[in-house]
């Protein structure tokens, strides 16, 4: 069966790296490949990831060059881009496993937020259907992709904000998108520390402006001032 790899960008994630990959070492113990890469973490982010992975990787901050050089060193057919704070969902395994054996596979899971408050129900199915309608995946989705297709579009442009929306444009040149109806829990943190609305509006503007061709710096400041 052909060889799966899960690959998490990790940045001071202490609070929550330990929780992520003992759910992860399930698939482990299955033939599947767990890459950390740390993107310079002030923490204890590595220590506390090194005994629980196979592979622990270091480059410069940014989501799309870590999991770029994940990508590089990764044995698998199968490439899983996995945020730090997501969790994968039952049966990811024999999912994964049937896609594995396609060249030109790419996709992603549904969301499910893990506030319990009403207001998440509305905003992960409206992220799910806006995917499935676009074609454009986020991280928080788990994307996934050939190992082969990856290489062939180059992999994440290494841009400081947008990378999963500009992978998702180049792949969906290549083929249609994946969509699966298992759900990856997302950490809703964002939207709680900083408000639902806020962050709404935070994100569409931030989307926008990289829709009419705004410098991914740019955004990428606006973000983190925004944020707070």
């Amino acid at each position: 069966m052909s060889k799966i790899s899960i690959i998490i960008p990790a940045l001071n994630e202490s609070g929550c790296i330990v929780d992520s990959l003992l759910a992860l070492q399930g698939l482990r113990q299955q033939g599947v490949e767990l890459i950390v890469v740390d993107g310079g973490s002030d923490d204890n982010t590595r220590d506390l990831a090194q005994p629980m992975v196979d592979l622990l990787l270091s480059s410069a901050a940014g989501r799309g060059r870590q999991m770029n050089v994940g990508a590089k060193r990764a044995e698998g057919c199968l490439l899983v881009f996995l945020h730090a704070d997501c969790r994968l969902p039952d049966g990811a395994y024999q999912l994964l496993a049937k896609l594995s054996k396609d060249d030109h596979v790419w996709g992603r899971f549904d969301v499910r937020l893990d506030g319990s408050k009403r207001v998440f129900r509305l905003i992960e199915t409206l992220m799910n259907w806006r995917s499935r309608l676009s074609g454009i995946m986020t991280g928080d989705q788990a994307i996934f992709v050939s190992a082969r297709l990856f290489a062939k579009v180059a992999g994440f442009p290494e841009i400081p904000l947008m990378e999963d929306i500009a992978l998702s444009r180049k792949l969906k040149r290549q083929n249609t998108a994946v969509c699966l109806h298992s759900r990856v829990l997302s950490s809703s943190r964002r939207w709680q520390q900083n408000g639902v609305l806020r962050t709404i509006l935070l994100m569409w503007g931030l989307r926008l402006g990289y829709f009419f061709n705004v410098d991914p710096v740019r955004l990428a400041k606006k973000y983190r001032h925004d944020r707070g």
